[in-house]
């Protein structure tokens, strides 16, 4: 009895592998190795993933006659750990079955969970089975498991049944479906859970606080993120900090500060950023992001800067950021810096971060440099080749960009509508009407894509351009969908150029049915009619842009402009 005490007490003590494998040697030259609960703490030391291994734990566990649930248990436990190891949680929970081991609550929560993260639904459905029968459903660690599976598995339907059947709903579960409602795109619905869990007096835990703020980023309700901002600072009035019990939270505190930041309150997240007492690389991403997101991209050049200086070092998803804001004001310079970042890193090698430099380059005007990224590329998707053919014929480019095409469709990628929008764009900019013409008709004859009122926009806009009028009229009366001012303007534009008042007369009409806000296309008609000398109703479209409250817009020089900015 002393040396069994005196081994689980060695056990107890054990920190390595290289320990516990002495240990285990010892077990077997004193017999101890028999003995249930000296293995059960073998077992569990190997399959914790900080310091064992669960390949010895495996080869412990297959020389045991007759290993207990507990053992079980933790086999399961172990494999669970591994996101890659989740189909040998359902054949470890299988093969305990049919050899008659009974699984227990401890056992049910780690199965669902790999379904869950597979997931299955089919065998979650079938545990689900097992656990009414064997009359586990009462315990709230197995029901909330329950839960998880069913809205990770995106049926939330079945979530929310399990979730109304719990006689006792703690705030585990109250969290667990507000999850699911989240990651289901439902964020609306993730909000009324919260307010119905506070309404009975739930209180809410730091999960479910993170939870119900991504839930008003998603939607953006503001209102409700401020509610649950001052539900967080109870107790410290008027301070904007969290309080004492969530006061170093920087989890909670980073979700308050997205929260704000995607609802458009860059005030508000900007405050909390600079109160955080220690930002994480989240809420560098999230600060970054917002301000890209709303169009202040110079800041979020700023706030890398500092971000560096502050020695954080970037992920993926600030690169991104990063290069977003530099296709938003053009800036070149910043832009070949955050490529020789990435060049630097080593994070020249993922596809999503090649395709965004890409485009960084196209929308900065730099389509060698965007053309040498491309020809790099080992491998490329339909939204790769579609940026650089787009990029093409954003600058003029049409044939380099059809040329782009043809070696798309030989290297065996398979054009998307945006593919298309690209093409005709390219071939309205360059003037290219028989091309155009040509691929129109080819993406519904040979990849069966239904032109949408872009593709049309592109038409009309390539016909009008080059003085077939007629046609494109005809083709806006063939649209399927209702054709709407940017195309109806696109032909006006046309008429304008080569004097068709007729054309224009027909256009006029249908454009002001539509009741456009801007001053261009009724400007656009004047002009046309004033060249035609029908005074009446060049007069009559100022009078209607009089009666919608449509200014003219001043002209200003560039020379006026630099000096309106000093």
């Amino acid at each position: 009895m002393r040396n069994h005490n005196a081994l689980l007490s060695s056990l107890e003590r054990c920190k390595t592998m290289k320990q516990l494998k002495q240990l285990h040697g010892l077990m077997i030259t004193t017999s101890q190795v028999r003995h249930v609960i000296p293995l059960s703490r073998l077992i569990d030391f190997c399959v914790n993933p900080a310091t064992g291994d669960l390949h010895y734990a495996q080869t412990i566990f297959l020389q045991i006659d007759h290993p207990s649930v507990y053992m079980w248990n933790s086999m399961i436990r172990g494999f669970s750990y591994d996101d890659r190891q989740q189909e040998r949680v359902l054949l470890m929970y299988e093969t305990m079955k049919r050899l008659d081991y009974l699984p227990d609550h401890f056992t049910f929560p780690f199965v669902l969970g790999a379904c869950a993260k597979i997931p299955s639904l089919e065998y979650g459905e079938c545990v689900h089975d097992r656990i009414m029968k064997t009359g586990f459903y009462a315990d709230s660690y197995v029901s909330g498991s329950l839960i998880h599976m069913y809205v990770s598995c995106a049926d939330m339907e079945s979530g929310k049944k399990v979730f109304e059947e719990i006689p006792l709903k703690n705030v585990v579960a109250w969290s667990t479906l507000i999850d699911g409602y989240v990651n289901n795109g439902r964020a609306s619905e993730a909000v009324k859970v919260f307010d119905e869990m506070t309404l009975i007096g739930i209180e809410p835990n730091e999960i479910t606080m993170v939870n119900v703020l991504v839930a008003c980023a998603q939607s953006r309700d503001l209102e409700t993120g401020k509610r649950v901002h001052n539900l967080i600072c109870e107790g410290v009035a008027g301070s904007g900090k969290p309080n004492s019990k969530w006061s170093s939270n920087v989890v909670l505190s980073t979700a308050l500060q997205d929260m704000y930041a995607k609802c458009g309150s860059l005030r508000h997240a900007r405050q909390l950023f600079v109160n955080l007492p220690c930002r994480n690389l989240v809420s560098w991403n999230s600060m970054i992001g917002a301000y890209n997101q709303y169009g202040r991209a110079t800041e979020a050049l700023r706030l890398f800067s500092r971000m560096s200086v502050e020695g954080v070092k970037p992920d993926k998803v600030t690169l991104l950021s990063l290069m977003g804001a530099c296709s938003q004001i053009g800036h070149l310079l910043a832009a070949r810096s955050i490529h020789a970042y990435i060049e630097k890193y080593g994070t020249d090698k993922d596809l999503a971060i090649n395709t965004s430099l890409l485009d960084m380059y196209v929308k900065t005007g730099d389509t060698n440099s965007a053309l040498r990224v491309f020809d790099g590329l080992g491998q490329k998707d339909v939204k790769t080749w579609t940026s650089m053919i787009t990029g093409f014929g954003m600058h003029g480019h049409g044939k380099e960009a059809l040329q782009l095409f043809k070696d798309m469709v030989r290297d065996g990628v398979m054009p998307d509508y945006i593919t298309y929008i690209g093409v005709l764009f390219s071939c309205s900019h360059a003037g290219l009407v028989e091309e155009g013409r040509q691929h129109f008709n080819s993406m519904r004859k040979e990849y069966g894509i239904t032109p949408s009122i872009e593709h049309y926009g592109c038409m009309v806009d390539l016909l009008s351009r080059r003085g077939y009028l007629a046609e494109a009229e005809t083709m806006i009366a063939s649209m399927p969908v209702q054709p709407n001012t940017a195309i109806w303007g696109a032909l006006l534009r046309g008429c304008e150029t080569y004097g068709n008042a007729d054309i224009a007369k027909r256009v006029g009409d249908q454009i002001t049915q539509l009741n456009p806000h801007g001053n261009g296309i009724y400007v656009l008609l004047s002009k046309i009619y004033a060249r035609e000398g029908v005074w009446r109703v060049v007069e009559m479209a100022r009078q209607l842009m009089k009666r919608r409250g449509v200014s003219k817009t001043c002209a200003y020089s560039y020379v006026e402009m630099k000096l309106l900015n000093t």
